[in-house]
């Protein structure tokens, strides 16, 4: 039997730039488009984000975000949108620590790197500007079963029970089946992708902790707004937790980011 060819060991000469026309759209006359291997693509990118990788950029396929098209034997081939649009996944993961979920929408809407804020640009009241990387609204009220979570996360069960027991998710039991809905099935989704480095549910408390001391320091600071029975003073509330969030959440980054530079020096 042959082998099915996948990128990890892609031959050397492939792992360059391919010269093809670009299916995407029109080009101009005797021009024609670059197209990447997923390892070119993995170097065009690394210097904006050294965290980049091969695995990373399938789950971002796996996850319906991008579509490149297959050679005949099997390898992905990226044009230049393609890679257009990784870089503007990869931005609002990085800026605006925007869940999967929230990135696909903002894709489905329109959403193009041009148009990607930068967090701490500056706000009309000369203040900085900050997008809530997260909701704390109401969610759509959607819920996935276990079995749903497992396929779309590629997660084990095991793992999922070991985060039940950690308190980390907490699902619904309905009709004897555990269900979640958005917010844990995309934890879980985070916590598969760390599982393949090695950590467990068991290391997830510092995580969670972090999370619960974060929270209860937004509450004390909002409490007195988010209890007020003027619906207009609690809009302004839940808008001011929002920018809040998202503000620490950006600091919590850079120092996560200052810290794992001492450690590669």
């Amino acid at each position: 039997m042959h082998a099915t060819p996948t990128d990890s060991n892609v031959p050397a000469p492939l792992d360059v730039e391919l010269s093809t026309q670009d299916p995407a759209g029109p080009t101009e006359p005797g021009k024609r488009q670059k197209s990447l291997t997923i390892g070119a693509v993995c170097k065009a990118l690394a210097q904006e984000f050294p965290d980049i990788s091969i695995s990373k950029i399938r789950y971002l396929e796996d996850q319906k975000l991008l579509t490149p098209r297959r050679t005949p034997g099997g390898y992905r081939l990226y044009t230049q949108g393609d890679v257009a649009r990784l870089r503007t996944i990869l931005r609002m993961q990085r800026d605006e620590f925007l869940p999967l979920r929230v990135i696909r929408q903002e894709l489905a809407a329109g959403r193009s790197e041009d148009a990607t804020p930068v967090p701490g640009r500056t706000g009309r009241d000369g203040a900085r500007a900050w997008r809530p990387s997260v909701s704390v609204r109401e969610a759509s009220g959607a819920l996935y079963s276990i079995d749903d979570v497992l396929e779309e996360t590629k997660a084990e069960a095991k793992l999922v029970r070991e985060l039940e027991e950690y308190g980390v998710v907490k699902g619904e039991l309905r009709g004897g089946v555990r269900y979640f809905d958005e917010t844990e099935r995309e934890i879980i989704a985070a916590v598969a992708e760390l599982a393949r480095y090695g950590v467990g549910g068991r290391n997830l408390r510092v995580f969670r902790s972090s999370a619960d001391r974060e929270a209860n320091l937004l509450q004390q600071i909002l409490a007195p707004a988010l209890r007020s029975r003027n619906p207009e003073r609690r809009k302004e509330a839940v808008e001011a937790l929002e920018n809040l969030a998202a503000v620490a959440t950006h600091l919590k980054h850079l120092l996560l980011i200052r810290d794992l530079r001492k450690i590669v020096r």
